[in-house]
């Protein structure tokens, strides 16, 4: 049952999340030099998990959670889906409308466009788990994930990769590499594939559903600490049945494949119990502020970074960049160059975090 009365309209902690999720992405976005990178602030190079794969998925869950808080009261009222719709679908489109942007910078060269990105999957996943929860209730949407994993799974271990007659896994001649070399249209992040390719979605959608399950279970009449309990609980067994279930399908960030999936979820899920307790529950946000400013306004902070960034990465001064510059003169001083990398990291998250705190002060909060 749901009981809305001892509910807040929005969760302190998920702004949190929010924000810590998109301070991680910048800091990994952005290192000092490509070069000098901490292993665990890199991508895992196929197989396997590090730190950083845990950010764009701990992102689609809170998707998947704030979507909840955001249409539960709209359906109780018995609002009009025929305006949630076109609500849902304009933002939607500006998400990915902007990604398309971000993509296309500094060059614009529009004969050379990557369809896909980080945004795009995002929009992509709104819009689907949106739709989905406008229309079906929890149990439906579980079996609905559920579904999407082991099919998912299936095809990827049973179907052989054409022009090969084998199932591959690895990165390029694997089936969801085939697809997206055949039907996705414009240039592919890393040449004939695309981590965020037309297979690899419908799983990234799963990730999405276990956020609105999470956010639907927020919304019951349980107590306060019974909700952390099952946050807790649920997301411990999540994560070990995706290590088991990672024996046999890899956990894999590239194919975001179903073992990814619930290994990320389970992660995402103890992260939102833990602060949910802290800064619900027990009213301390003191520590966790930077999080809730970056969470106020997530996604324009991540497009300003991107353009924060033409003019540090991009434009020479002197021979080098700025980032070059910061990086040598660290090195010079005696730092590690992989500190130096990750001191320049930070300061370019402190650097976007001045718009943030202005947004926030003046109770600005923009939504695409």
């Amino acid at each position: 049952m749901i009981n809305r009365s001892d509910v807040p309209t929005r969760l302190v902690s998920l702004d949190a999340m929010r924000g810590f999720t998109i301070a991680l992405m910048i800091t990994v976005n952005f290192p000092g030099s490509e070069e000098f990178v901490y292993a665990t602030l890199s991508h895992s190079k196929w197989n396997g998990l590090t730190f950083t794969d845990l950010v764009a998925p701990f992102f689609l869950f809170i998707v998947g959670v704030s979507i909840v808080f955001a249409f539960s009261k709209k359906l109780e009222d018995q609002s009009p889906k025929n305006e949630l719709y076109k609500k849902i679908i304009m933002r939607s489109l500006k998400i990915f409308a902007v990604g398309m942007f971000l993509n296309m910078m500094p060059d614009f060269d529009f004969l050379n466009l990557r369809w896909t990105g980080t945004l795009h999957r995002i929009a992509i996943v709104f819009l689907v788990c949106a739709i989905l929860f406008l229309n079906s209730n929890w149990k439906q949407q579980a079996i609905i994930g559920i579904t999407i994993l082991i099919l998912y799974c299936l095809a990827m271990n049973l179907i052989p990769t054409p022009g090969y007659g084998k199932v591959m896994l690895e990165r390029g001649i694997n089936l969801a590499a085939w697809v997206d070399q055949h039907y996705l249209p414009g240039k592919m992040w890393q040449g004939t594939w695309d981590p965020e390719g037309i297979l690899s979605t419908f799983p990234s959608i799963v990730t999405g559903i276990t956020g609105m399950l999470a956010g639907r279970l927020m919304l019951t009449d349980y107590s306060q600490t019974e909700k952390v309990s099952y946050l807790m609980s649920i997301g411990l067994f999540t994560a070990a049945a995706g290590y088991f279930w990672g024996l046999g399908f890899p956990v894999n960030e590239n194919l975001w494949t179903s073992s990814f999936v619930l290994v990320t979820s389970g992660f995402a899920a103890l992260l939102f119990g833990a602060l949910y307790f802290v800064i619900d529950i027990l009213g301390y946000q003191k520590g966790t502020k930077p999080g809730i400013i970056f969470g106020a306004n997530a996604i324009t902070i991540y497009v300003l970074a991107d353009v924060f960034a033409l003019f540090l990465y991009l434009l020479p001064f002197g021979g080098k960049t700025l980032n070059q510059h910061f990086v040598d003169t660290f090195i010079s001083a005696g730092f590690a160059p992989k500190l130096a990398s990750l001191i320049y990291a930070l300061l370019f998250v402190s650097i976007n975090f001045i718009p943030a705190l202005l947004l926030y002060r003046k109770k600005v909060f923009i939504k695409l």
